[in-house]
């Protein structure tokens, strides 16, 4: 959502930020999760990135900047 992307304070994908050009992988590699409430407020909580497999199939993909 818009709100989950201003929060962050990088550019991540398709969420791309002029004040923050740079993905943070150290403070964001999180997935975000927001709820918004009976009042329209939305709050935000996170979960890990696993960087792993579940099975010896296939290799991680590790992480890389993108350039276009």
């Amino acid at each position: 959502s818009i709100c989950s992307a201003t929060n962050r304070k990088e550019s991540r994908g398709a969420h791309a930020r002029e004040d923050y050009p740079e993905r943070d992988d150290q403070n964001w590699l999180k997935h975000t999760l927001s709820s918004l409430d009976d009042d329209g407020n939305v709050t935000f909580d996170y979960r890990p990135v696993h960087m792993y497999t579940l099975t010896d199939e296939v290799d991680v993909v590790p992480l890389t900047k993108r350039v276009y």
